[in-house]
């Protein structure tokens, strides 16, 4: 039987068409370009777009002619910034939704939002902190895994997450792989997280976060604050996550 040969998809600046032979300005050409590859989904949610100065130089026009193209796009919600790393394609739903009704960590709420999660750890080490033992209400010798990690959406940069683990109840976490959930380990282990208390504020991103989110400026962003406990109620996780604001929303149902 002969297999038939997939066809590569042509990238999609091969698919615009900007005319010189025309009224129109060429920065409205690309803008209605844009739109229809969006809403017919060639180019879908989530897809990355290459930054102003990239796509500039494959077709061979302007910097300030893609800049004021991808900004009408910006405005009409179709793309979110990603600075130096291009702009995000937000289709017809321009933001994660994400629920608050149940304890899950970020592998699963990717995983129900249709995405790919990934984690890059930026820091891993033992560390003595008095004040962080002080949220776990442990003595000032007590040993933390301290974590720092880049979670991904489809390769997407989502959050920064600084984490505490509880070594006196999990050693283990000391040298296993953490490179996928935590706490589906937790669970491995026989500690399943049973209940968080969670805060939610704004927050302004650091410079080594922009850099993180492809942010050429400060993007307003959500701050999560976690501390999550097994079922004995020892708490067994501290964590703070920025989450990039351009991209991410929670939602609450509240019923009387």
């Amino acid at each position: 039987m002969t297999v038939p040969k997939q066809i590569a998809k042509p990238p999609f600046q091969n698919l615009l068409e900007l005319r010189t032979d025309t009224a129109k300005p060429l920065y409205q050409q690309l803008e209605d370009q844009l739109t229809r590859l969006i809403g017919d989904g060639t180019l879908p949610a989530g897809t990355t777009l290459p930054a102003e100065r990239q796509l500039a130089e494959r077709l061979n026009i302007s910097r300030a002619t893609v800049q004021r193209s991808y900004n009408a796009l910006r405005e009409r919600k179709l793309l979110s910034a990603q600075g130096r790393l291009g702009s995000i394609v937000q289709g017809e739903g321009p933001r994660l939704h994400s629920g608050m009704d149940r304890l899950k960590g970020f592998t699963e709420e990717m995983q129900e939002l249709g995405r790919v999660p990934s984690s890059r750890i930026i820091e891993r080490s033992v560390v003595n902190d008095r004040s962080i033992a002080s949220i776990f209400g442990r003595s000032s010798h007590a040993r933390f895994l301290k974590l720092v990690r880049v979670r991904s959406g489809d390769g997407i940069p989502m959050s920064r997450e600084v984490a505490w683990y509880n070594l006196e109840r999990a050693p283990e976490l000391a040298e296993g792989d953490l490179s996928g959930s935590v706490y589906a380990r937790f669970a491995a282990l026989g500690l399943p997280l049973t209940r968080c208390d969670q805060t939610i504020e704004a927050a302004a991103p650091t410079g080594e976060e922009c850099a993180i989110f492809g942010f050429d400026a400060p993007v307003p962003c959500l701050l999560i604050k976690r501390r999550s406990y097994g079922a004995d109620g020892d708490m067994l996780e501290y964590v703070e996550g920025l989450f990039r604001g351009d991209n991410y929303t929670y939602r609450l149902t509240l019923t009387a």
